[in-house]
């Protein structure tokens, strides 16, 4: 285990990028409750047979024929209802798991098999002693991940931190059983010594294991016991519960017992319901732009409700922060992308109980401040921008459209210019998104299944998003009710103008910004569809204002692709 702070922990090895990495993933098997492994002999499987050796904290039983070794280990999970660790070398090695893996699942033991293997680059090339490993076992383990090849990188070390986590946690619930993880490695296997993992040695301290239990890290409960600090927050993610005012009623109660405020993404519904009494943060992202107050405020706590945020600078500094989360949802799914020192409670936010009310702190008013004062700014720019101006689209609608409107939004920047500008309100919006897999594709097809049957509903798109599922069009003769499309035709594709490739040409306009020439008009008019070019935004908000009851119809938006990312970041950088 760690020892004190000033000596880090003993259990690491840093004596190259390998040894690292294996006694990262060992430390934390031990974390989990892991006090056995079994191991059979390999060359790929050295810095880890290694790793396992030298940690006190854990038994490694070296034995010389994998299935022997398989069927061992199973004994010790039945008999101790804990996690055994099984490893092996790659190759036919571990095909001799399988007969074990099978009677682990169908018996109900905790195995976390952890195979060795090649490279991608020595795979499929005739490599001696390579076999296609991947999901070997097939349905017959409840959880399996191919590792990263190991580097010395923070941020890799907490995803693989997570990811063993998880896989212990899979290994006992929801039913006890067999899990893979197949851990390719690179040269050199043996503990030689380099100077590639020295500089990570501050960074891993006892705090990095700090919060992982032995047992299932996923805790089912309702009952959350808070720590005692004041600088918490709450980020509520994208969500589409089944009723969105009960929701963010829910989550302005949690808010206002624990006295924290709420980063609200614009894809769940506390932006759009603003519960009384709760400081509900909605311009987060330009916050925290600014370097000095990010730092100011930073949190000790993070409880994570829905999905993951859709903005990158708040992922960003999250990932940064150092903070403990307690990620809530339904299941003990892995939900963590950011990999954070996470523990996940299986519950629903009405569920959620808190008992110890706190007062609002200095801290949630710093936030509050902060988030009045870059609204009335963002609120001034937007309203005095006379020309056709992407971002403007996303805040009009905000304004204008009519209470309880469905809104679906389309990826790239128009959840963006969504997530940045919608502000904080009560108009109650109904948010519908595929940001399961961010895609573009069936964008067009997803909004006309959610406008079908319903009410009159809006779809807020980008040109090359709408492009891709024209065919969606040919739906429109089956749609009982409306959808009016918002498209903003900026001849490309506009998220790229905002990313690092930008700054190359060639090849960014021709390969990433794919620009398109489309008239919709024409387009539209093959498919029977109303077509509106918007001239000013008198226009664009009465048309939005009123929905009609039935039928199609797309009002397209022209503007400039350069010139609107340049204004873009220059409000959000508070430059203007």
């Amino acid at each position: 285990m760690c020892a004190a702070v000033s000596s880090g922990c003993p259990s690491l090895d840093f004596r190259n990028t390998n040894s690292l990495w294996c006694s990262v993933l060992v430390e934390t098997l031990v974390r989990c409750g892991v006090g056995t492994a079994v191991t059979s002999p390999g060359s790929r499987s050295s810095a880890l047979t290694t790793a396992l050796a030298r940690h006190p904290a854990i038994e490694a039983i070296p034995v010389l024929d994998e299935r022997s070794a398989a069927f061992f280990a199973l004994g010790q999970a039945k008999r101790t209802g804990r996690p055994v660790a099984l490893v092996c070398t790659s190759g036919t090695a571990v095909a001799n798991h399988l007969p074990a893996v099978i009677e682990a699942r169908e018996s109900g033991a905790p195995l976390v098999v952890i195979t060795a293997d090649r490279p991608p680059e020595l795979r499929d090339c005739a490599s001696g002693q390579t076999i296609d490993q991947q999901k070997i076992f097939g349905g017959y383990v409840g959880f399996y991940h191919e590792l990263a090849v190991p580097e010395a990188r923070l941020e890799l070390l907490r995803y693989l931190r997570q990811t063993v986590a998880h896989a212990c946690a899979r290994s006992l619930a929801p039913h006890p059983g067999p899990v893979h993880l197949n851990a390719p490695f690179r040269d050199p296997l043996a503990p030689v010594a380099d100077a590639t993992a020295e500089p990570l040695r501050a960074a891993l301290g006892p705090e990095f294991f700090s919060h992982l239990t032995a047992g299932a890290p996923c805790v089912v409960t309702t009952a959350w016991t808070p720590p005692a600090t004041a600088r918490g927050v709450i980020v509520a993610g994208p969500a589409s519960p089944a009723d969105p005012v009960e929701y963010a009623r829910q989550v302005g109660r949690v808010a206002r017992t624990l006295g924290w405020p709420v980063l609200a993404d614009a894809l769940s519904p506390v932006r759009h319901h603003a519960p009384e009494g709760a400081c509900v943060v909605a311009h987060y992202d330009t916050l925290l732009r600014d370097d000095a107050l990010a730092a100011a405020l930073v949190p000790e706590e993070v409880l994570c409700l829905g999905g993951w945020p859709t903005s990158k600078v708040l992922r960003g500094w999250l990932a940064r922060s150092g903070a403990e989360a307690q990620l809530v949802a339904e299941t003990c799914a892995n939900r963590d992308g950011l990999h954070l020192r996470t523990r996940q409670i299986a519950a629903t936010v009405d569920g959620l109980e808190i008992t110890e009310v706190r007062p609002e702190s200095d801290y949630t008013s710093h936030w509050a401040r902060a988030e009045a004062a870059t609204a009335a700014r963002l609120e001034a720019a937007l309203a005095a921008e006379t020309g056709l101006f992407e971002p403007k689209a996303a805040w009009l609608l905000a304004r204008h459209l009519p209470a309880e409107t469905p809104v679906f939004v389309a990826n790239s920047m128009p959840v963006r210019d969504v997530e940045y500008f919608w502000p904080a309100n009560r108009k109650q919006p109904r948010f519908h998104f595929n940001r399961g897999a961010n895609g573009i594709d069936g964008t067009l097809s997803t909004a006309l299944g959610v406008a079908h049957g319903g009410a009159p509903t809006v779809l807020l798109t980008g040109d090359l998003s709408l492009l891709h599922d024209t065919n969606g069009f040919l739906l429109g003769a089956k749609l009982r009710g409306s959808l009016t499309i918002v498209l903003i035709n900026n001849r490309g594709g506009g998220i790229f103008q905002h990313l690092p490739v930008a700054g190359f040409e060639p090849p960014f306009e021709e390969f990433f910004a794919t620009p398109q020439a489309v008239d919709f008009g024409r387009l539209c008019g093959a498919y029977g569809v109303e077509h509106v070019v918007v001239r000013d935004w008198a226009q664009y908000a009465s048309l939005v204002a009123t929905l009609p009851a039935q039928g199609l119809r797309v009002l397209e938006i022209v503007t400039d692709r350069r010139r609107d990312a340049a204004r873009r970041k220059a409000l959000l950088s508070g430059s203007v």
